[in-house]
């Protein structure tokens, strides 16, 4: 789809004094939960936006995911507090077990009022997914089975080719399209400068609930080999998710070639006492596998130019964070509305956006290498870990989940009003 020269005069944060009938086009590359929180907040501003997504569809199933603390607000500002509550896997809370399944440790949902090991809510990452698709879908436009194959952008703005031959132009762009981001190494440079590897690999899909879950997730941990199994209730009673987790110092399989990842996960898990086998044999019909390295994404700065990283693509900091979606949620928020409140110039806008998130992206990427810290087999030459029940401890965990302010943006656009039809 081209652009016609009307369209190509309407520029945005260049300086240049000229009249708009509409917002500025925002195209966001990635359709899990960074990009479609995105939307919500772009086309409530007052944004045009378009979701690219290369898979041909949503990805269902996966992890539980979280929201504690300030992303429960953001949840609850996004007009979505019960829909999402409604979708939450109702765990009552966790037992570590041992390898003949008596209980070792307990943990409670309502611990640490909702913000512990089980947050108050969670949410298996497909179906919160669908929840922001189905939020979004009337007013943005979604194109799947495609991606961006080339970029390149101006003082004005983006041009953008996408795989299938497409061309077009926008005032944004905005890679929210994973650990992996495609964009991120177009744009900023190859992954190796980016990513970093924790030591542990993580692997999740779902099985039928053959065990007697309900309610409560179970753990295994083999504290000598520093593998571990879990298994998670959700809502259909008939089903579980699972989790295997190991320690790898290096790890070098495509995170796209499914069949080389579950051959690792049966090489890695062999002898993994408890329900491992019985989760294992299920491996070959599962319909949602998914296995990939714990790493971070560390980076100088999440924009260039026009072109700005959220979630994952930006700033992951683990599943062994907890935050995820959290730091997800609350960038999302923070990105439209500092873009907003900027007039949509981007140098202003992205700028104040990684002002406000460092911190508190610092603090949970902090909490993801110290829990992967406490995974690791102990060796040698290993520093002993530190007082977890230290003050220091407390204050970093206060940071990781409360420790940005959301501003209320009174002067900018919000509006829950539709801005287009769905394009998908």
């Amino acid at each position: 789809m081209g652009v016609d020269d009307s369209e190509q005069e309407r520029t945005i944060g260049t300086g240049e004094q000229r009249t708009r009938t509409s917002g500025p086009r925002v195209l966001v590359a990635g359709a899990s939960i960074a990009g479609p929180a995105l939307a919500h907040w772009l086309r409530r501003r007052g944004a045009e936006v378009t979701v690219v997504e290369r898979a041909p569809e949503l990805r269902p199933g996966g992890q539980a995911v979280d929201a504690r603390g300030v992303a429960r607000e953001v949840i609850r500002r996004m007009g979505l507090d019960a829909v999402v509550r409604a979708a939450c896997t109702d765990t009552a809370g966790a037992h570590t077990v041992d390898a003949d399944g008596q209980v070792l440790e307990t943990f409670r949902a309502d611990d640490d009022g909702g913000d512990g090991f089980i947050a108050d809510i969670e949410i298996l990452r497909g179906d919160l997914s669908q929840l922001l698709y189905d939020d979004t879908r009337d007013g943005v436009e979604y194109i799947f089975g495609d991606r961006i194959a080339e970029l390149t952008q101006d003082a004005g703005g983006a041009d953008v080719v996408f795989a299938r031959g497409n061309r077009r132009r926008f005032d944004l762009v905005i890679g929210a399209d994973g650990l992996h981001s495609p964009l991120r190494a177009m744009v900023f440079g190859p992954h190796e400068r980016f990513l970093r590897h924790l030591g542990h690999v993580l692997a999740f899909y779902s099985v039928p609930n053959e065990f007697g879950l309900d309610r409560w997730l179970l753990e295994y941990q083999d504290q000598e080999s520093g593998r571990s199994a879990l298994l998670r209730p959700i809502q259909d009673a008939t089903r579980a998710t699972s989790m295997f987790s190991f320690t790898s110092p290096d790890f070098d399989v495509d995170h796209r070639d499914v069949a080389a990842q579950k051959r690792l996960l049966r090489e890695r898990m062999a002898g993994l006492g408890w329900l491992a086998p019985d989760i294992l044999a299920h491996l070959d019909d599962t319909p949602d596998f998914y296995l990939d390295q714990v790493a971070q994404v560390v980076m100088d700065r999440w924009s260039s130019g026009r072109v700005g990283l959220l979630g994952d693509a930006a700033f992951s900091s683990s599943p062994l964070s907890g935050q995820g979606t959290g730091l997800a949620l609350v960038g999302a928020y923070l990105l439209a509305g500092e873009l907003a409140a900027a007039e949509w110039d981007p140098g202003t806008g992205f700028a104040r956006y990684e002002t406000r998130m460092r911190s508190f992206v610092e603090a949970n990427q902090e909490i993801g290498r110290l829990n992967a810290r406490r995974r690791d087999v102990p060796g040698p030459d290993a520093q002993p870990l530190p007082d977890f029940a230290g003050e220091w401890f407390t204050e970093l965990v206060g940071r990781a989940i409360n420790g940005v302010e959301l501003p209320d943006y009174a002067g900018a656009p919000d509006s829950a009003a539709s801005a287009g039809s769905p394009i998908t």
